[in-house]
């Protein structure tokens, strides 16, 4: 495998501390990097996204091997390990920082998230249409460091007890041939 065979592809599922931690059980994915996208202000902080004002989402970059995971299959996935029928929300985390987005970076990844978004509204895997914005990612800013792993590193914190594990179970579950302890 070589660096230029690897692909990014910037999801907004909520909090990304909630799509971080089940996403690295992906067999494929490579790295994944909490941050921001979809909004005006310059370089945000973690503070100024939490106020709502910024326009930015809770990102996710996911740097994957499209020869071990593809771009549709990471689509799908994310289609069902958050609720993408509710605007600016997920859960008890409201905001237009938590709404549900695929951020694209060419034509290719334009066009499979449409296609993805409108299978999987075929298929009614949720009663409710879905409403995931699908933008061109202007500009990917980094989240702080200390969001990292974060729920590796903080597994008691009270909101990442409640809300990631079953999360976590839910991909176990569903996709348990699909993850890096799997055996194809």
């Amino acid at each position: 495998m070589t660096a230029n065979a690897l692909e990014t592809l910037v999801l907004g599922g909520g909090c990304f501390w909630c799509i971080e931690a089940p996403f690295k059980e992906l067999r494929g994915v490579q790295a994944i990097e909490p941050g921001y996208a979809g909004g005006h202000a310059p370089d945000p902080t973690y503070e100024q996204v939490c106020t709502g004002r910024t326009g930015h989402t809770e990102v996710v970059r996911v740097t994957f091997d499209p020869a071990e995971l593809s771009c549709a299959d990471l689509l799908r996935i994310f289609f069902v390990m958050h609720d993408p029928t509710t605007l600016n929300r997920q859960g008890n985390d409201v905001g237009t920082q938590y709404r549900s987005a695929i951020f694209w970076q060419d034509a290719a990844q334009e066009k499979m998230a449409y296609a993805i978004r409108d299978e999987i509204a075929a298929q009614h895997v949720w009663p409710d249409p879905i409403v995931t914005e699908i933008a061109k990612l202007d500009h990917f800013w980094p989240a702080e460091d200390y969001h990292r792993d974060y729920f590796a590193r903080n597994p008691g914190n009270p909101y990442c007890s409640a809300v990631i594990p079953p999360k976590i179970a839910k991909m176990r579950r569903l996709f348990r041939d699909r993850l890096v302890d799997s055996v194809g």
